[in-house]
This record gives C-alpha cells, sequence and structure tokens, in this order.
C-alpha cells in the first residue's frame, strides 16, 4: 500500500525527519563555506596580490601552480568527504524514514 499523505506528513513533522534535515543543511554548509573561503581567498590573492603568486618555487614553477593544484585537490577532499559522509550516515537514515514510511 503506498503511504498516504497523512503518513508523509507525519514523518516530514517528526524530530527525526528534522534533525535528518538539519544535519543535512549543516554538513552541506561547512563543506560550502570551507570551498567558497579557498576560492575566494584565491581571487583575493590575484586580485590583490598577482605578483605573489608569479614568485617562482624553485627555478621554474611559480606559486601559481601549486597553489592552483592544492585548490583542485581541496574540491576533491571536500567531495569526498561528502560522498563518505553520505554513503555511511545519511543514505542508511533516510533507507529507514523510507521503511518507516512504507510500514505505515
Amino acid at each position: 500500500m503506498p503511504p498516504t499523505h497523512t503518513h508523509a506528513t507525519a514523518v516530514i513533522e517528526s524530530p527525526e525527519f528534522k534533525r535528518l534535515v538539519k544535519k543535512r543543511w549543516s554538513v552541506s554548509i561547512i563543506l560550502t563555506v570551507t570551498i567558497l573561503v579557498i576560492y575566494i581567498g584565491f581571487l583575493l590573492v590575484v586580485a590583490f596580490d598577482k605578483n605573489l603568486l608569479a614568485v617562482k618555487l624553485g627555478n621554474f614553477i611559480p606559486w601559481a601552480l601549486p597553489v592552483g593544484f592544492a585548490i583542485i585537490v581541496a574540491a576533491w577532499l571536500l567531495t569526498g568527504i561528502y560522498v563518505y559522509w553520505a554513503n555511511n550516515s545519511y543514505d542508511p537514515e533516510v533507507q529507514a524514514l523510507k521503511n518507516k514510511i512504507n510500514a505505515n
């Protein structure tokens, strides 16, 4: 039997669902702010002191290359953190809520 509107409303208003939504928003905001700080920090350096990134690291490589690579790696890591969290925490809790809806 498919869930009714009443069951769905009861789940949406339940403390479990609200806690899950709050938890997802918290993780998303932390990861989003982290990557924004990294990107905006890089853009501010480019805007106000781009010569800093032109300084050579060794004889041939300017600092811009490892910094740019680090930004890409940071984005991958943050994505990996989110995927790990979603697979191990968020998705099982969502499945438990779905089971609860379908059980009613």
